[in-house]
């Protein structure tokens, strides 16, 4: 059991950050379907704690759902394509950036597809009237998405048999949310324009050299500190007396005959080696050698 725990902490210990959140969604998928088994019925509440409602003074007493509603997936499909999506598209993303901003650009999307599913939701009430949850990581990943399109429009990725250019498929995978608002996933569509105006957004500014997310990160690194407990042990000042000799007070030291003096810092250099003799100590060592 331990070696498998091992191979299972060396695996984990691999994976890139968008790999772990992969890892993240499918324990937190497995859950949800373990739950709802407890429960007695396959219907899609289990994880109702960590879904986004639509209304905002829902959201005000629990604001952690605006990162967490992007981790629950109640369909298998779902969390699949989700999973594929943001496999592919990481590994390409981390290829060129790092990991930090790979991290950025996925919770600021997630975090901006949130607020405007809320905001039209509260606004246009009587147009948006299917679903009053959000779940999800597709706005996360279409921040992922579009931030490539935008950031490097011209490189070509090999689609069946030709050459697509990235920007063709981020106008193509915008135009479709745009539609999807007129059916029955209005809110999730919403929520994909809202990541993939974020991706846009971030690598624009980037590209100008101002990366709109270094906020963000501190924040994070913030949130992070506090879960961290520092292991180190206080470091303790030894303060040297350079006035003794062989660990007596110079008056002493000189009232010692000879030999007691020789005696003296041979215990010293049998104690602590030659080197922890001061210069004063080896002088006198060597002229009673001569």
């Amino acid at each position: 059991m331990s070696s498998l725990n091992q191979d299972i902490k060396y695996k984990l210990a691999r994976l890139n950050v968008l790999e772990k959140i992969i890892v993240v969604n499918v324990v937190i998928f497995l859950i949800g379907l373990l739950l709802q088994m407890l429960q007695g019925a396959f219907h899609q509440s289990s994880l109702s704690w960590l879904e986004l409602p639509s209304d905002f003074s829902d959201f005000i007493v629990k604001p952690w759902t605006i990162i967490t509603y992007a981790f629950v997936h109640y369909a298998f499909l779902h969390i699949l394509f989700n999973m594929l999506w943001l496999y592919v598209i990481g590994q390409m993303f981390l290829n060129l950036f790092n990991p930090k901003l790979a991290l950025n650009v996925y919770f600021l999307g997630a975090i901006c597809g949130g607020f405007l599913f809320m905001a039209c939701y509260s606004l246009f009430p009587q147009v948006f009237i299917y679903g009053n949850r959000l779940v999800g990581a597709s706005a996360a990943v279409r921040a992922l998405l579009i931030f490539l399109c935008a950031y490097l429009p011209s490189q070509e990725i090999r689609f069946f048999t030709f050459n697509l250019k990235l920007w063709y498929l981020g106008v193509a995978i915008v135009v479709l949310d745009m539609f999807g608002l007129f059916g029955n996933n209005a809110g999730g569509n919403l929520a994909h324009i809202g990541g993939a105006a974020l991706g846009y957004v971030y690598a624009i500014q980037l590209k100008k050299g101002n990366d709109i997310g270094k906020s963000f990160e501190r924040f994070m690194d913030w949130v992070v500190s506090l879960f961290k407990f520092s292991k180190k042990t206080p470091l303790k000042t030894v303060h040297k007396n350079k006035s003794k000799v062989g660990g007596y007070t110079k008056s002493d030291f000189s009232e010692f005959n000879d030999q007691k003096k020789i005696d003296v810092i041979l215990d010293k250099i049998s104690k602590s080696g030659y080197d922890s003799l001061t210069a004063e100590e080896k002088e006198y060592l060597f002229r009673s050698g001569k």
